[in-house]
């Protein structure tokens, strides 16, 4: 498809917010996927850190 100008590019036939939109999205889930990942990972490196201290601890008492 041939554009005349930018502002034809940026429209899309019509079609420019779903297409702009949907890379908007995509942009969007490919950043936070991963931080919301290593978040979720910090959180269960330190709930089972937690555990394991609270298990060595009741190890500990007689």
């Amino acid at each position: 498809m041939y554009w005349n100008s930018f502002s034809d590019f940026i429209a899309m036939g019509g079609y420019g917010l779903y297409v702009w939109g949907s890379f908007g999205v995509t942009a969007l889930v490919m950043i936070l996927e991963p931080w919301i990942v290593a978040r979720q990972r910090r959180a269960t490196e330190q709930r089972l850190a937690r555990q394991l201290r609270a298990e060595a601890k009741m190890e500990q008492q007689p």
